[in-house]
C-alpha cells in the first residue's frame, strides 16, 4: 500500500500543487475537521464513483480519522482500475499533531 507523510502532504500543500484528495470519514467528521479534501464517506464510494471516475490515471490521496477507512477505499478504488491511489498515514489524528 502506497502512503504519503502529513509532512510531505503539508509541504506540497504549501506549494500550491495540484491534489485529488478525498476524505472518506462521514459527513459529522469532516464539518468538525476538514483539510481542503472532496468529501465521499466510505459506504458511498461504490454508488459515487463515477464522481471521481475522471481520475483513475492520476494520483489520488485518501484519508479518514487514523488511516483504516482509507486503507480500505484504497484497496476499493485500486480494485476499480485507478493506478495511483495513496493513503495519508495516520489520517486526519496525524494531521492535527504535525
Amino acid at each position: 500500500m502506497q502512503e504519503i507523510t502529513v509532512e510531505e502532504l503539508k509541504a506540497r500543500m504549501a506549494n500550491d500543487e495540484a491534489i485529488n484528495l478525498i476524505d472518506v470519514r462521514e459527513e459529522w467528521e469532516f464539518d468538525e475537521d476538514n483539510i481542503g479534501a472532496q468529501l465521499m464517506p466510505l459506504g458511498e464510494i461504490p454508488v459515487r464513483i463515477s464522481e471521481i471516475d475522471h481520475l483513475k490515471n492520476e494520483e489520488v490521496i485518501v484519508h479518514c480519522r487514523s488511516g483504516a477507512r482509507s486503507a480500505k477505499a484504497l484497496k476499493y478504488l485500486t480494485s476499480q482500475g485507478f493506478t495511483n491511489v495513496i493513503n495519508l498515514k495516520g489520517g486526519i489524528m496525524a494531521y492535527r499533531e504535525s
